[in-house]
């Protein structure tokens, strides 16, 4: 039902389809007196004619023709002079508005089986539950919850960058629900063009404008993935898989996507395979993944109920837990790093919680000039994990 359509007066016109009731019972027109069936309907015998060509009972020809004696019917009007006496206004008005009625009431009378119906737009009924748009999955218009949609996003991000996208796809390629890329890059990926094809995962080859809108950067390298996320691994299921030397490195409230980037890198090219982290989505955001260069997919986001017990968790299972300070602690350089062990690294400003702090095993510092306070939080990790890789390799 269509109630947009607007007439003159501004009300909105509504079209029902007539019932039955409305077929049987059709009252007679108000002004006219008459009613049932319409004028042009009444004698079986008489075929329809316009208001203009009423013909007479006996069915011949319309009363303004000449009848068979040669005479017009409207001869008898005619003056002593010869010339026909004018029509007086007030006839004429009334015959043409009774016309008039008798088409109104044909029509609104007629077997049509709509009616219409004028109200104002404030009347429109409100909207109730069955008026959703409801279109039985024609076309891929089918309705679809919201809140199954916001789910949906939720569990979804966008990578780019080639070499990230390369990783990815040698890594995961299930993961990938759609695709955008540049003509330019498109021989590099030959391969994953042909697997998206085979598999029917949806790819566009596209203008740089519109890679950036779909990934959201400029900076996105001529590819971009829309994947689903990795959700963070339980630490008793890590712990369980974990061998006789492992490195694990935990992370209390780092969160900037170029810092963590940085740091999967330096851990994929270390060996660190874990990463404890309060937040496992962190390591998937697009900025992250495309820092990573590829680091991404060599690391594994780990996950405690919190971050203390996820580092209690670690302990209890023979794993020395080393913090890391720039004031305190013991040189690099003179420190043993055990073999098995979670290294934990907090933010540049604030560093480490004191009850993180305090949980560690030992403790070790960087030495340097002092011309700075500390160094980024990405690069101590480098200098650490590469002390701990020649240490334990």
């Amino acid at each position: 039902m269509n109630d947009e359509f607007k007439g003159k007066s501004g009300k909105v016109k509504v079209m029902y389809v007539r019932g039955e009731d409305d077929k049987s019972a059709r009252a007679p027109n108000p002004r006219t007196g008459k009613g049932g069936r319409p004028a042009a309907r009444q004698d079986d015998n008489r075929r329809s004619s316009g208001p203009r060509t009423e013909r007479n009972e006996e069915g011949g020809r319309p009363a303004g023709r000449r009848s068979d004696d040669g005479a017009r019917s409207g001869s008898a009007r005619r003056d002593e002079g010869g010339r026909g006496a004018p029509r007086r206004s007030g006839e004429g008005a009334g015959r043409r508005n009774e016309r008039a009625d008798d088409n109104r009431g044909a029509y609104s009378n007629s077997d049509s089986p709509w009616r219409t119906v004028s109200r104002a737009p404030s009347e429109r009924p409100a909207a109730t539950e069955s008026d959703k748009p409801d279109h039985g999955g024609i076309s891929g218009k089918s309705f679809v919850d919201p809140e199954q949609i916001r789910r949906q996003r939720n569990e979804e991000t966008r990578v780019y960058g080639e070499n990230a996208c390369q990783a990815l796809f040698q890594s995961r390629p299930e993961a990938i629900v759609r695709a955008w890329f540049i003509q330019e890059v498109t021989p590099r990926f030959r391969e994953a063009l042909r697997w998206l094809a085979a598999n029917r995962k949806a790819y566009h080859v596209v203008e740089d404008a519109e890679i950036t809108k779909a990934s959201g950067t400029e900076h996105h390298g001529g590819v971009c993935f829309l994947i689903k996320k990795r959700m963070g691994m339980a630490v008793s299921e890590w712990l369980g898989q974990a061998g006789t030397k492992d490195c694990v490195l935990a992370l209390e409230d780092v969160s900037n996507p170029h810092n963590l980037g940085a740091i999967m890198r330096s851990c994929a090219h270390f060996g660190v395979k874990g990463l404890l982290v309060n937040d496992a989505s962190l390591l998937e955001s697009g900025a992250a993944v495309r820092t990573a260069e590829g680091g991404a997919e060599h690391v594994q986001a780990i996950s405690g109920a919190t971050f203390s017990e996820g580092l209690e968790a670690f302990r209890k299972a023979g794993y020395t837990i080393v913090t890391t300070s720039s004031h305190q602690g013991t040189p690099l350089a003179k420190a043993e790093l055990p073999a098995k062990m979670v290294l934990v690294l907090g933010q540049e400003r604030e560093g480490l919680s004191d009850s993180a702090f305090q949980q560690g095993d030992m403790s070790v510092s960087i030495g340097g000039t002092g011309n700075v306070e500390s160094l980024n939080v990405s690069v101590a990790t480098g200098v650490l994990l590469a002390e701990w890789w020649r240490q334990n390799a």
